[in-house]
């Protein structure tokens, strides 16, 4: 993977990053600044973007290519739309990150480096920018959780469906035959013996 100062024209963002709703919460000047502290990462396939338990300060925003997110050795999803933002919750959490981001392709990362844009606006002299961007992070978290709602019941509904199928398709249980009814033998009385008589000469 290769990193490299990211350089653009002021008051002339990228469309890939025009593409971002949530980056409407900041102001042109103030997203320059942003711009400004970032870098571009160029990823080979199979390259970390970022790795599971490590600490780091960015947030990343996909320009190319096409991304996996992986727990352990388990893809739990993909990130592939343009102008995705992906590592946010390092701005809000500080901690470790849960999950490894892969390139699955060749691909292009803006990295944004919060703690150097706390550096260059420090909360005290700039409440204004540090506002915009909790807003900004804050966006991003409410988009993804509703996306997740939204799968979560689509999930629901392909189970229920699921289970209304084969409920449907088993067959009913067969009542156990019943024995067969042995029949009373019946008493006879015994047939009498008729004798003829005998024939007189």
């Amino acid at each position: 993977m290769k990193e490299f100062a990211y350089i653009h024209d002021e008051k002339n963002s990228p469309s890939p990053l025009r593409a971002v709703p949530a980056l409407a919460s900041f102001s042109d000047d103030q997203l320059d600044d942003v711009l400004n502290s970032s870098s571009l990462l160029q990823c080979e396939p199979g390259d970390h973007i970022i790795k599971e338990g490590s600490i780091d300060s960015r947030i990343y925003v996909l320009l190319s290519g096409e991304l996996e997110v992986r727990v352990g050795t388990k893809k739990v999803a993909a990130i592939t739309r343009i102008g995705e933002v992906f590592g946010e919750l390092a701005l809000v959490n500080h901690d470790k990150r849960l999950a490894s981001v892969i390139a699955s392709t060749k691909a292009v990362c803006l990295a944004v480096d919060q703690k150097f844009l706390q550096d260059i606006h420090p909360r005290e002299e700039d409440p204004d920018f540090h506002a915009a961007l909790y807003e900004f992070v804050a966006r991003l978290v409410v988009r993804k959780l509703e996306a997740t709602s939204r799968r979560l019941a689509e999930v629901e509904k392909e189970l229920r469906e699921l289970k209304e199928a084969k409920a449907g398709a088993k067959p009913a249980a067969a009542k156990p035959a019943s024995a067969p009814k042995l029949k009373r033998p019946v008493k006879r009385a015994p047939a009498k013996v008729v004798r003829k008589p005998a024939r007189v000469r």
